[in-house]
């Protein structure tokens, strides 16, 4: 791990390179904030506009990535376009081991001489190739907590080109994605250099694919309608760094990027299950452990860990009747014999025990069940077989309607219960404008 020196250097540096973006603005914000979508593929979407003039741009959004990218093959126009040259600032900002394109075309966006050379992916599809690091304006709104206020402008934002065969998999109208991980060019990171406010964001997935769910970064606080604070409601647990990159190309001595969180045990019912405790530490390979992710839909569980949470789940329902699975689930019921509640169907929460017994992330029906038809409910959990990088990769269903705060200066994630509990939802961010 990084010293508290060489972090305060690192992002110093990284100041220094976005900072012109304060003198872009006429205030300093507190905040931003990004709507986030969910499509029907089961992806989570926001928008930024990039380029000169300003073009909206519709990304992916992976929690754990590294960094931005985007398609710079088809129609990247901007007057503002810097390619990052090799062993630049911002070279070695993005990656000690960024390596030097070369390319063999007419200049253009993605396609330079002596540029530094970075490795997009795409996580729906699991395939990465290399890319162009630059620069170029980005805008985005500012909010007091309450709605977004006024637009801001980063003048020189890292991001890497892409190409579009990479945007295979991705929603309609998608090009590239947006990556929210712990390094220092991912989106929270710039931002809180670029206005100098704490390194630090949250999100907040909706369950709704018509009413958007919305991601702050930066200072709370974090308001929804009607009139619910959940700036000083939530639960604290560290955040862990896997010492091993999880990225799909990364070289030796790189750590991952993404969210690691130290679950101990599992119970439902009031039942702990039992499980092999090993598989939920991370070794000095970098296996095991337990993530969050935003490009898993449900939660992925190593297959012992699966089979014994199926096993106690499904005998704590034993009144209920089963019907056939449905693929990718293992277990699913009949809906008409599961009664409805505030938090969803009315079945057993699964109780993730964190640090110790009394921090506890509850994973309610809403949360833990899946409508696939009128009249069949399936526990929203799938089997990620044997010997998987991650033990637990905590999906997106199971986040939904769920405030999460990444305080990446302290290393510690932020969680509320269910906002079903408070009478509201991750939809009810107001993004009407103030006048």
């Amino acid at each position: 791990m990084a010293t508290s020196t060489s972090l305060s250097f690192f992002y110093s540096v990284l100041f220094l390179l976005l900072s012109s973006a304060i003198a872009a603005t006429s205030f300093r914000p507190k905040a931003l904030v990004l709507p986030v979508t969910k499509h029907p593929s089961l992806q989570y979407i926001t928008q930024i506009r990039q380029r000169t003039p300003l073009v909206p741009l519709k990304l992916t959004v992976d929690l754990g990535s590294q960094f931005m990218w985007v398609d710079c093959d088809r129609g990247y126009i901007s007057s503002t376009y810097k390619p990052a040259r090799c062993r630049s600032a911002q070279c070695n900002l993005a990656s000690k081991s960024s390596g030097c394109g070369q390319c063999f075309s007419p200049p253009r966006p993605g396609c330079n001489n002596n540029t530094c050379s970075l490795f997009p992916g795409n996580t729906i599809i699991h395939l990465s190739t290399s890319g162009e690091l630059a620069s170029d304006v980005v805008s985005v709104s500012s909010t007091d907590g309450f709605n977004p206020t006024k637009p801001v402008t980063v003048p020189n934002f890292l991001f890497v080109c892409g190409t579009t065969f990479l945007l295979d998999g991705l929603a309609g109208g998608v090009t590239g994605m947006a990556g929210f991980g712990r390094n220092g060019i991912s989106l929270p990171s710039q931002f809180s250099a670029a206005f100098s406010f704490n390194r630090k964001f949250a999100i907040c997935l909706s369950g709704s694919t018509s009413f958007p769910g919305v991601i702050f970064s930066g200072n709370g606080p974090y308001h929804f309608l009607p009139n619910i604070d959940l700036t000083d409601s939530l639960t604290y647990t560290p955040l862990f760094i896997n010492p091993v990159s999880t990225a799909g190309v990364f070289t030796t001595g790189e750590k991952s990027t993404e969210y690691f969180i130290g679950v101990k045990s599992i119970v439902i019912n009031s039942k702990t299950v039992p499980l092999n405790t090993t598989l939920l530490k991370i070794d000095s390979n970098g296996v095991g452990g337990t993530k969050i992710s935003t490009v898993d839909p449900y939660t992925v569980l190593e297959s012992s860990i699966y089979n014994a949470v199926l096993k106690t789940f499904t005998t704590a329902l034993k009144n209920i009747p089963r019907v056939a699975a449905v693929a990718p689930f293992g277990a699913c019921f009949n809906a008409k014999s599961i009664s409805s509640t505030r938090l969803g169907p009315g079945v057993p929460s699964i109780e993730l025990i964190l640090q110790n017994k009394k921090v506890i992330w509850r994973i309610f029906g809403a949360n833990s069940m899946v409508h696939v038809k009128d009249d069949v409910l399936c526990l929203g959990f799938v089997d990620g077989g044997v010997n998987p990088r991650t033990s637990i990769v905590i999906g997106a269903h199971q986040i939904e309607n769920n405030l999460l705060e990444f305080d990446l200066a302290t290393s510690r994630l932020g969680f509320s219960a269910t906002l079903l509990g408070r009478m509201t939802t991750c939809a009810n961010f107001n993004f009407t404008s103030k006048p």
